[in-house]
């Protein structure tokens, strides 16, 4: 990293309640001019980043573990991406991919091909954003299959333009008055494996999950019409519900007998997050196309793709493009990107710090009834808190003022689900720093669990 600026050292820095006097004029400002579709769930303005640190105009300093909003794998500003993408810009900004050759597309789609998990040939499709690569996605699926549907899952988040939104079902909020919809999507129960819809209990449940596809595909959806199965194979915006091992290969099973894609959607699980390269390797299935975007360049451009069987990337000219996708600044962060992955370790990295989070929240867990669930892979964990735990009802005022305790002690989290705090710091957070920030967390979680009791 470049030299660290001084008032890193200063952290935790936080001088009164946030968000502080400066900020909130920003705040006051930003509700008049932009948009209020916006998700502003925490009162928290960025002025300037480095590594895992976040400073805000009040001169504020926390640690982010959210990693804005998981697109930091490799920290605020990491030097190595902003350097190359200095050198791209100062040859030439941009040169329209769809249209031209230029050699930096070709160089990420090789490197980015070979990352994707399964031995056989793939291509790239590039875009501006995980939306757009899900998107791109869905229509390769239709053009390929020449069949209307498509499988989904409760809970599910692709995205938030029309393709990418029909195949989500998350909240209602990001769906409400926007109908109709894409049409043909049908939506299948996830393995939410802590609050089993079938009230079962792995391993004893028959995995009735996995029965409900295979009944629905004989009863309500004629297997034929259906183009693809898309998954996160760790949901995100639900509070990263992570399946059990045997789950995917099952579903996999599905696809190859009933002849679906099967389409990974690695946009928030992706690139070194969970400990592998993408999610989807910890169940050794290997997906017919996979999407990707958020951590791709690294936060310094904006870049989304779609990689997929070469055979499957059948489309003729024209049927899709995007004038940005793949630009040349984005390609030239993402392959800055997929370097630092390999030489600095990465994947392994985050499988490492991921054993110690989780050993510690589930430390955690035994102390604090509030914590009803952890759960997730590598750096990307979920701790679902409960007001009680044999009920399971969901605390979320509780989260909302753990979040914000937190963050008035200097530690950035996120929320997930309905009470799920989302824990995702980059990959490149030193142990020493996500140690600390757990010790925040977990004065945070028992002030309000006090509280609660109280």
């Amino acid at each position: 990293m470049s030299d660290k600026p001084d008032w890193v050292k200063d952290w935790p820095k936080v001088e009164g309640d946030v968000p502080g006097e400066k900020s909130q004029e920003i705040i006051r400002k930003d509700d008049e001019v932009i948009s209020s579709s916006y998700t502003r769930s925490e009162p928290l303005v960025g002025e300037e980043g480095w590594g895992s640190f976040v400073k805000d105009p009040d001169g504020n300093v926390f640690l982010d573990f959210s990693s804005g909003m998981f697109v930091l794998n490799f920290g605020h500003r990491h030097p190595y991406i902003i350097d190359k993408v200095k050198e791209q810009m100062d040859k030439m900004s941009h040169f329209a991919g769809t249209h031209y050759y230029f050699d930096l597309q070709i160089e990420l789609a090789d490197k980015l091909c070979k990352t994707v998990p399964g031995d056989f040939p793939k291509e790239a499709f590039f875009a501006n954003s995980g939306a757009e690569a899900v998107e791109a996605a869905f229509k390769l699926a239709r053009w390929h299959t020449k069949k209307p549907k498509m499988v989904s899952y409760r809970g599910a988040f692709h995205g938030r333009t029309m393709g990418a939104l029909s195949l989500s079902s998350g909240k209602s909020q990001h769906r409400k008055h926007f109908a109709p919809l894409v049409p043909e999507v049908d939506f299948m129960p996830y393995p939410y494996c802590y609050r089993c819809p079938y009230n079962s209990e792995y391993p004893n449940c028959d995995f009735q999950c996995v029965e409900y596809i295979r009944k629905a595909t004989k009863k309500e959806i004629p297997p034929e019409d259906v183009a693809a199965l898309i998954v996160e194979p760790i949901q995100g915006n639900s509070g990263y519900i992570s399946p059990p091992p045997e789950y995917y290969p099952m579903v996999k099973e599905i696809c190859e007998e009933n002849d679906w894609l099967f389409i990974s959607d690695e946009i928030q699980a992706g690139l070194g997050r969970t400990g592998k390269m993408y999610s989807i390797e910890h169940w050794d299935v290997e997906p017919d196309v996979v999407t990707t975007a958020k951590a791709l360049s690294g936060g310094v451009a904006p870049i989304g793709s779609m990689v997929a069987r070469e055979e499957v990337m059948d489309w003729e000219p024209d049927s899709h493009a995007s004038t940005f996708g793949g630009n040349l600044l984005g390609c030239a962060a993402a392959i800055a990107s997929l370097e630092l992955i390999e030489k600095d370790n990465l994947v392994e990295k985050a499988a490492t710090k991921g054993e110690l989070l989780t050993k510690r929240l589930k430390n955690m867990k035994e102390d604090h009834e509030i914590i009803g669930d952890v759960r997730g892979k590598g750096l990307m964990i979920g701790v679902e808190l409960v007001k009680d735990r044999e009920t399971k009802e969901f605390a979320e005022e509780e989260m909302e003022k753990i979040i914000q305790k937190s963050l008035n002690k200097g530690l950035i989290l996120f929320a997930g689900g309905k009470s799920t705090i989302r824990f995702a710091p980059p990959l490149t957070i030193s142990k020493k720093n996500l140690e600390t920030g757990l010790k925040i967390f977990e004065e945070a979680l028992t002030e309000v669990e006090k509280n609660a009791q109280a």
